[in-house]
């Protein structure tokens, strides 16, 4: 998460910088001298270029990002300035989903934990926090779905289809079977054999 240390004593004129963002064309480069074109010259609006890049407005170097660019689409500025601050401040964010000016108390303290600052700076930080909030549409911001996984290789080859298998009965007409026995005599006599498989082929097999 992050909770960054950007802030600014013009809290209360935040609304009207990012408007004057808004209705004009992204510079090539932001600089002091853009600030005073836009009308802001006091030495205290020299604190809003930090905090833009803290929102992921512009570049480390001053260049006006996509972000930046998006905002000034009205509609969908609001939710714009929502991502900006999930990620700036991201850590209240954990705190309470929904900060409100009742959660003011514990919004400074957590500046002031966090970034070893004093009872003032930590107001000012709550101050410009809860300023760029009111540009914001919480609502409007949806959390990342989470990617799918992949199905294991055991639990891929669980999931295919598998070939149904149809078992095929031949009929079987209905039949009488027979095990018969024959206990022959002890007997050297040839003619005795002959007559039992005589009689055995007249009964049973012709």
């Amino acid at each position: 998460m992050a909770l960054t240390n950007a802030y600014v004593q013009i809290y209360g004129q935040l609304l009207d910088f990012f408007k004057k963002i808004a209705e004009g064309q992204a510079p090539e480069r932001f600089t002091r001298q853009h600030l005073k074109d836009l009308g802001f010259r006091s030495s205290n609006h020299h604190a809003l270029i930090p905090l833009l890049k803290a929102l992921g407005f512009l570049s480390s170097e001053g260049i006006p990002t996509s972000r930046y660019h998006e905002y000034r689409s009205t509609a969908q500025s609001r939710n714009v300035m929502a991502e900006a601050l999930r990620e700036a401040y991201g850590d209240l964010f954990v705190i309470k989903e929904r900060p409100t000016d009742t959660d003011n108390a514990i919004i400074q303290g957590k500046f002031k934990s966090t970034h070893n600052v004093s009872d003032h700076v930590a107001q000012l930080m709550a101050k410009t926090f809860f300023s760029l909030l009111s540009l914001a549409d919480l609502n409007e911001v949806t959390p990342p779905k989470p990617k799918p996984k992949k199905p294991s290789k055991e639990k891929a080859e669980e999931e295919k289809p598998k070939a149904e298998i149809s078992e095929v009965q031949l009929p079987v007409p209905p039949g009488l079977h027979y095990n018969i026995q024959i206990h022959l005599p002890a007997t050297k006599d040839i003619e005795v054999f002959n007559a039992i498989f005589k009689s055995l082929k007249e009964h049973l097999i012709g």
